[in-house]
């Protein structure tokens, strides 16, 4: 893999905007409106680049449509992590042969992790005919030209070609409606955790300049945004690249001072990386929010060792106890993994007893899913798919009970959050930690903070009500 990274020229960038002039005219010519649909799987760097997605084809003149019948672009945004991704993919997939013979102008594009795999593009070349196009993340820019030569010619087009680690500023966006939104601000990673596809597919990482991603936030918050995101596959490696003087501490720091009334978040942490100043900076700024999503795959040094996570389970606890202590109100969440090939029960038991130790607010939980090309998958793997799943629905139990007996906590404390959407006839606002808080009032709050007093809850939410002695914004009087 080339592991040079390159900004992509304006010039380039211009070529691809004509490209996108061309494709609405040729629509324009023919008198229809045509729709598009954008399907994301994975996380949400796949999302962020779903909005470049939708963004390009917008300047092409594609309407967004909201399912795949009738759409004359459908594009599947794909995700490589765990196998049960790969396969969802692979069968819808399959099925828009259907829509296809139903709509033979059909156009069908795959991209994303997934189509960094040589084995997986094969697999499309020979298997999915119907497919017209292929473009792994580092062509995404490209998007606008692939799609041209593909409705000029009929013929299928596959940009997956290893291909240096890119950055293209000023891509355009097509964001979904609401307060909040994702700003990548690195792209790549250079851990090689050995069960991790992510750096053979998406490169060694790159950060974009700090003027770029500021002057982003900045519109952001021009436009009424008032909770941002930034993305990573390793925020805490910000900068390293850059030669600048600038950490990821640094980074947020500067966004922390921006005006106005925002929280700001961040994802996804390495606990190699996570530094004392990165801790003192998110203590010293109302608007960096209190919550901390750092991942520690396992609670037992050999495991982490042969994952080659680069820590031990002492140096993690180390890190949670000073977060903690500068931050008494720090939500802490964390992804595990169960059943790493050669992990043992015992094993096991020392990540059960490290979540009771540490009491996460909540934890994303994984089975062990072999990733091909990646030192893990060759490794001896003993342990039966009917034990892990033993261990998986114990560490499940364990994580419910205690993000249960924490929720409980907050009942009858009054809480700042930002109201963001409606479900069920209810508001929807989430809390500075990220949980999730139902309750009722008039929709007019949307986009707002205001106070709520926490009534009840569940393993996963919070139910609350607007205090009685607030006004109508949920403002105390």
């Amino acid at each position: 893999m080339d592991t040079k990274t390159t900004t992509i020229s304006q010039e380039a960038l211009a070529e691809q905007a004509a490209y996108c002039r061309e494709i609405r005219a040729y629509w324009e010519a023919s008198g229809i409106t045509p729709r598009a649909f954008v399907d994301t799987y994975g996380c949400q760097q796949n999302e962020a680049d779903s909005e470049k997605i939708r963004g390009m084809l917008a300047q092409c003149g594609y309407v967004m449509a909201e399912d795949e019948e009738g759409a004359d672009v459908i594009v599947l945004n794909t995700c490589a992590i765990r196998e049960h991704a790969e396969q969802r993919v692979y069968g819808n997939v399959g099925a828009l042969v259907h829509t296809k013979r139903r709509h033979p102008g059909q156009k069908i594009f795959l991209c994303g992790c997934m189509m960094g795999q040589e084995h997986v593009v094969k697999k499309i070349r020979e298997s999915y005919r119907h497919v017209d196009g292929v473009f792994n993340p580092h062509q995404l820019w490209r998007f606008p030209e692939l799609l041209k030569s593909v409705l000029d010619n009929g013929k299928r087009i596959f940009a997956t070609e290893d291909s240096p680690g890119s950055i293209a500023e000023g891509l355009p966006l097509q964001r979904k409606a609401g307060v909040k939104a994702w700003v990548s601000i690195m792209y790549g990673c250079n851990n090689f955790c050995s069960y991790c596809i992510v750096p053979y597919v998406r490169g060694r990482e790159r950060s974009r300049k700090p003027e770029d991603i500021l002057a982003e936030v900045r519109d952001l918050l021009a436009h009424g945004i008032r909770d941002i995101t930034l993305l990573g596959q390793n925020v805490n490696s910000y900068g390293k690249d850059l030669g600048l003087g600038v950490d990821f501490a640094d980074l947020l720091a500067r966004i922390a001072a921006l005006p106005g009334d925002f929280w700001l978040r961040f994802m996804t942490s390495h606990p190699k990386d996570a530094t004392k100043k990165l801790f003192d900076t998110m203590a010293a700024s109302p608007k960096i929010a209190k919550q901390f999503h750092l991942p520690v795959q396992s609670g037992n040094d050999r495991v982490l060792k042969e994952m080659n996570r680069r820590y031990t389970r002492a140096q993690y606890l180390s890190l949670v106890d000073y977060g903690r202590q500068v931050m008494p109100e720090l939500v802490l969440t964390s992804d595990i993994i169960v059943g790493f090939p050669g992990e043992t029960e015992a094993e096991f038991e020392d990540t059960l007893s490290l979540i009771e130790q540490v009491r996460y607010d909540a934890l994303f939980t994984f089975i062990y899913s072999p990733r091909k090309g990646t030192p893990a998958a060759t490794m001896p793997d003993p342990v039966s798919r009917q034990e892990k799943n033993r261990w998986f629905d114990r560490l499940v139990a364990a994580q419910n009970r205690i993000s249960e007996e924490i929720h409980r906590s907050y009942e009858g404390k009054t809480m700042r959050v930002l109201v963001d959407g409606t479900e069920d006839g209810l508001l929807t606002a989430r809390t500075e930690g990220g949980r999730l808080v139902r309750f009722s009032g008039d929709e007019s709050l949307v986009g707002q903070f205001v106070l709520v007093e926490i009534t009840g809850h569940t393993t996963w939410s919070l139910e609350g009500r607007l205090p009685e002695n607030c006004d109508c914004h949920g403002n105390l009087l």
